[in-house]
């Protein structure tokens, strides 16, 4: 880390809430989410010119295998905490996918969806999958919280869906909603769920918010507590719906992107630490780290890692580490997750080497510790 970088990440991780403990939370996004259906689909849109490979997200990420689990909670079983509790992984779920057959019945005038646990039926590899989230859950290694009811912001597709723009239809046919080659928002991108044009539709979003979070207890017998945002995206205006629905906390970047309306997409950017509160009573919990190899392969993310936690540490912070799913999943590419668990696996043993008091928590046990220390 370079001298300015290390100046601003102590100057972030100054204000809010402080502790002795050196806690590591470890939130990763994205699971339950439809992304790249399969190599095949990948191989069919590259031969069609269509540059999925130029995002990482395309080019890699998709519903998590029984491999893909497996592999990854070997290695959080791997080590121990200085309470003898293993690394886990807060995995940030978003409870449905589209239905896309009663989408298209519907000639695209109104949206249906489907548990993503239905979804996993469809994938030839996932059959059993969820079995091993009940397993990871168990095992105190795979914790879910509330990422929405999908990465998907359904207005703008199913109009983009009826109008015949770009590879929308491409992409529905093949039983995706995204082929964005780039993570810009903008208008041909649907996957910043609570963007809008019209103030108007954070009614619909609020809807869609609770009806998710209904869905995820149905799905996992236990209500969410914390809410990552997909994007950063949302309006404070869900801050009260939100919490009466058991939203306690917000999983978060240095920044939310509260959206202004009209079609430029311009936002209102919030600075946020962990243990401020809004009006609604939430708490922030927020990201000072990052460990995202699948996006930056030729990047030292252990190093990167590492050196922030030195900071957060002596800045006396829980280290709250970001890692999307797309880092742990071979589905579409064996060499992706394995190359990536293979760092994964060097970080934890290093940051257990350096730290041996160091305690592992989910981002709701993280919230328990900011509430009760209050």
């Amino acid at each position: 880390m370079g001298f300015i970088e290390s100046i601003k990440s102590h100057l972030a991780n100054l204000p809010g809430w402080r502790t002795n403990k050196k806690i590591v939370v470890f939130e990763s996004d994205d699971w339950g989410s439809i992304r790249m259906p399969s190599r095949e689909v990948y191989k069919a849109l590259m031969k069609r010119g269509i540059r999925v490979d130029q995002l990482s997200y395309n080019r890699y990420d998709s519903l998590a295998s029984v491999a893909d689990l497996s592999a990854l909670f070997e290695v959080l079983s791997s080590v121990q905490d200085k309470n003898g509790r293993p690394a886990i992984l807060t995995a940030n779920t978003l409870a449905a996918n589209p239905d896309f057959e009663k989408i298209e019945a519907d000639d695209f005038s109104d949206y249906h969806y489907e548990p993503f646990t239905e979804t996993l039926k469809r994938y030839a590899e996932h059959g059993n999958s969820f079995s091993l989230w009940k397993e990871g859950m168990q095992a105190g290694l795979f914790r879910p919280q509330f990422h929405g009811r999908e990465h998907l912001n359904v207005q703008r597709w199913l109009r983009a869906l009826r109008e015949n723009t770009g590879h929308t239809r491409l992409a529905f046919d093949l039983r995706m909603f995204d082929l964005s080659t780039s993570l810009v928002i903008g208008e041909n991108s649907f996957m910043e769920a609570l963007n809008f044009e019209d103030a108007g539709e954070v009614e619909r979003q609020k809807d869609a918010l609770l009806d998710g979070l209904d869905l995820f207890e149905e799905i996992f017998g236990y209500r969410a507590t914390t809410f990552i945002p997909p994007c950063y995206t949302w309006s404070s205006r869900l801050d009260a719906p939100l919490y009466k629905a058991g939203i306690k906390a917000y999983q978060s970047g240095w920044f939310q992107r509260e959206p202004l309306p009209g079609k430029s997409h311009r936002f209102k950017k919030r600075f946020h630490y962990t243990g401020q509160r809004n009006r609604a009573g939430q708490y922030y919990l927020v990201r000072n780290a990052a460990f995202e190899p699948a996006d930056r392969p030729d990047f030292d993310w252990v190093d990167d890692v590492l050196g922030r936690m030195e900071i957060i540490f002596r800045c006396k912070k829980p280290a709250i580490i970001s890692t999307h799913r797309l880092n742990f999943i071979g589905f579409i590419d064996e060499d992706n997750r394995d190359r990536n668990l293979r760092l994964f696996r060097t970080l934890l043993n290093k940051m257990l080497r350096r730290w041996p008091d160091i305690e592992f928590m989910s981002s709701d046990q993280l919230l328990g510790e900011v509430v009760g220390s209050g």
